[in-house]
């Protein structure tokens, strides 16, 4: 699974691991004691030939717990007149014949019952709330109300309602109902209610769209979710947000001290909640406050641009300014909503930038991968992680009015239903199932938990509120062409007198790619890159140590590229001394050279890759039509050819804020100008 920790020393690796893991095996209860859940087939219940969004898979994974009586600092809504929860299992094992079966968090104890972490967490039980809130919303759909009602109940539960931690969240709870405040492994906070944590900002995320839902509908339980969203709101006032207005430094990148966990991520997904109780109350000045300044501290996590790294993407967190990860990323989403709800645009400019910049560059390279570390190291690509992005594209849509998010957001979306590393669907309409994971190598990971049903769901609810889009994600979806950002490592380099080296993967906040190369003073390598149909940006990924700077030249041939000068910045708040990052050259690589040399002048240079990425990187998707996308990262105006021969085709010129810059029907294949950092898609 994905960690739910807000602490990220945990290497990419590990992620890896745990999405291809063989699953787990269930023993079976000792005599007396509560029996592990049976192997069970997903219910088929295929939806409206019109829709994608199937709840079956999702259903299947609820179950009921009676949790003890009298559990000090533990309540809910009618809890005595119904004291049944009911709550998704976290995971769901793939067995034979197309079943699944429902376990739990780590091992079980079979004279117990109990596993290791817990048979329900409040992450995935407050996702699982905002999936029926909003199929309720769309639908109006009885059943999924009476779901998102249950939901809402259940994680009202796990949140600590007196004492010092008030307003914070339990994670974990048993099969029984008993509350499990310090799995194993530990999360942290441990225990998992005496601080900030992701799950207390998606509690707030649910309780959030949950008011804004049953408002009108059910004034009392509404009066409820209010009461309990302000205790949690004010858990973040005294726990994160008297730091508002505080900077902090982390390797030279100043940084807001006042997110949740440090994390932009998870203040995104507390924001996205904020934003719907502000909007269904604008006179919340509480709520509006702590909206507005978390929403600050997230959009100040912005960096680069459409040549540097990380080009343009709002960072996940503060700790570290070498990471970003798929999983999450809601922040352009969260962004986009504040503004609209705060009337404040300045707050869409960073939301605007990840979508119309970072995006397509992603998109381009391969798709939501899990970890740029600050290479694409970790290549395990999750519904998670495609969902963030597709949501994220929406919201800017909605609150910019540009059809080319929208355009960029059945592209993303697509990955659900094959344009990605495996060439397989992961969601399916018929059964609801969304598959955990794909790794690196294109395996599908065939279990379907909680986390990852939920996220194909999002996108299949957002998809199903723009018909078009989701016609076009759901029938172009085989990846043809694909030409963006590459990786060539140091190690690879064909002549040099320098040193190959195996470091420690996981930095503490970063992940090497793989080996490295050191060169000291005097030394030389080339490395062998390609040719390329444009010219390339060139971005060698450098570990700065403290006290050991380097000065090298860097060439194509006889055509200089520039000198690199790096050195260790500030640690500040990060948490090793050093720093993984990429150094853009001042000058381009040619699209007729094919390899890369460097002289190290001064110092020692440690090299961990070059990332290369040409000047229009593309995608071609297939299937009931043709959907192209090609990105500029030039410097200046970049001709490139578009469309399909024999076929008339649609292209839309976009700017790099999102803006349509031309509209022009083609026949065949054309030459398309493309300005600095637009976009451009042609679709037939």
């Amino acid at each position: 699974m994905v960690t739910r920790s807000n602490i990220r020393m945990r290497s990419a690796a590990l992620l890896v691991v745990a999405l291809t893991a063989t699953t787990l095996s269930v023993p079976v209860a000792a005599a007396g004691a509560p029996a592990a859940p049976a192997t069970s087939t997903v219910p088929i219940a295929a939806p409206p030939a019109s829709a994608l969004t199937n709840l079956a898979h999702l259903d299947f994974l609820l179950d009921e717990a009676t949790p003890p009586a009298g559990v000090a600092g533990h309540d809910t809504y009618r809890l005595e007149e119904e004291p049944t929860l009911v709550l998704p299992w976290a995971y769901a094992d793939a067995r034979a014949g197309g079943t699944f079966e429902r376990v739990g968090g780590g091992r079980l104890d079979p004279a117990t019952g109990y596993w290791e972490q817990g048979a329900y967490n409040a992450d995935d039980i407050a996702r699982a709330a905002v999936v029926y809130l909003r199929h309720w919303r769309q639908t109006a759909t009885a059943s999924s109300r009476e779901s998102a009602y249950e939901m809402l109940r259940s994680l009202a539960y796990l949140q600590t309602v007196d004492g010092p931690d008030a307003g914070n969240v339990v994670l974990w709870m048993q099969p029984d109902g008993t509350l499990n405040p310090s799995g194993i492994p530990a999360e942290l906070p441990d225990p998992s209610d005496s601080g900030p944590s992701y799950w207390l900002a998606r509690t707030i995320w649910a309780l959030g769209e949950g008011y804004a839902a049953f408002r009108d509908d059910d004034p009392a339980f509404a009066a409820f979710l209010e009461e309990r969203l302000l205790l949690a709101v004010d858990a973040v006032d005294r726990q994160v947000l008297t730091r508002y207005g505080e900077w902090t430094e982390a390797d030279g990148m100043r940084v807001p001290a006042w997110l949740i966990v440090d994390g932009a991520d998870a203040s995104a997904e507390a924001v996205l909640g904020l934003a719907a109780r502000v909007a269904a109350r604008p006179d919340d000045d509480r709520s509006a406050q702590a909206l507005r300044e978390l929403a600050e501290g997230v959009a100040a996590m912005s960096a680069g641009d459409e040549r540097r790294w990380p080009y343009g993407a709002v960072l996940p967190w503060a700790q570290s300014r070498s990471m970003w990860h798929g999983w999450g990323a809601q922040m352009p989403a969260a962004l986009a909503m504040a503004s609209d709800a705060l009337d404040d645009p300045a707050l869409l400019e960073p939301a605007v930038r990840d979508a119309a910049v970072f995006t397509p560059t992603l998109l381009t390279a391969g798709g939501p991968d899990n970890g740029w570390f600050p290479t694409p190291a970790d290549r395990v690509q999750i519904a998670y992680g495609a969902d963030a992005r597709v949501q994220s594209l929406l919201a800017v849509q909605a609150a910019t009015g540009s059809d080319g998010f929208g355009d960029l957001a059945a592209l993303q979306a697509a990955w659900f239903f094959g344009a990605n590393r495996a060439g397989g669907a992961m969601y399916d309409p018929a059964t609801g199932v969304t598959f955990d994971g794909i790794a690196a190598d294109g395996t599908i990971n065939r279990n379907s938990g909680a986390e990852s049903t939920i996220h194909g769901l999002l996108t299949m609810l957002a998809l199903d509120a723009q018909p078009a889009l989701a016609a076009r994600a759901s029938s172009v979806a085989t990846v043809a062409e694909r030409d963006g950002l590459a990786l060539v490592e140091a190690e690879a380099a064909t002549q040099t007198d320098g040193e190959r080296t195996t470091p420690v993967a996981w930095t503490g906040e970063s992940l090497w790619s793989g080996g490295g190369l050191t060169l000291d003073a005097g030394e030389r390598a080339v490395f062998p890159v390609g040719g390329a149909a444009t010219d390339r940006w060139v971005e060698p990924v450098v570990w700065s140590a403290p006290g050991s700077p380097s000065t090298s030249r860097w060439a194509a041939g006889n055509r200089p590229m520039g000198t690199l000068s790096e050195d260790a910045p500030a640690q500040g708040i990060s948490l090793v001394p050093g720093v993984l990052l990429p150094q853009l050259l001042p000058r381009v690589l040619p699209a007729n050279r094919s390899e890369v040399r460097v002289d190290v002048e001064a110092g020692s240079l440690e090299l961990d890759a070059l990332l290369v990425r040409p000047f229009v990187s593309t995608l071609v998707l297939t299937g009931d039509g043709r959907t192209e996308l090609a990105h500029s990262a030039g410097d200046r105006p970049q001709p490139t050819r578009m469309g399909e021969p024999g076929v008339t085709s649609v292209v839309r010129v976009y700017g790099a804020d999102g803006a349509v810059l031309f509209e022009r029907e083609i026949r065949g294949e054309r030459t398309i100008v493309l300005p600095p950092g637009a976009f451009a898609i042609a679709q037939s």
